[in-house]
């Protein structure tokens, strides 16, 4: 019997052949601006409120979509500051809510 999926199943070539693989460069400042001002112009203000806050509070993406709304805003006002523990070492952090991503939800 020839299975034609069997032959090929061990053939396949791995999905990140010929990617860059790792670690990638920071972004620069003229990126983080160019991206700032995409997000303004298509009005997507809770993409720009999450932009702004991975980029001042340095938190990793796993950390960022678990935050909730109650953590960042207390009745319809952004807080100032926010407690999330991060994945990687589970201790409470404490994260400054800067002017620029607290501005899009005024």
């Amino acid at each position: 019997m020839n299975n034609p999926l069997k032959g090929s199943a061990c053939h396949s070539m791995p999905w990140n052949k010929g990617k860059l693989v790792g670690q990638k460069a920071p972004l620069r400042v003229s990126e983080i601006w160019a991206i700032r001002v995409r997000l303004e112009i298509f009005g997507r203000v809770r993409d720009l409120a999450l932009f702004n806050l991975a980029i001042y509070s340095k938190l990793r993406g796993c950390d960022l979509v678990r935050l909730r709304v109650n953590d960042v805003c207390h009745g319809g006002h952004v807080a100032a500051r926010a407690s999330v523990m991060p994945h990687s070492n589970k201790a409470m952090m404490a994260v400054q809510i800067q002017s620029l991503a607290q501005s899009p939800s005024r």
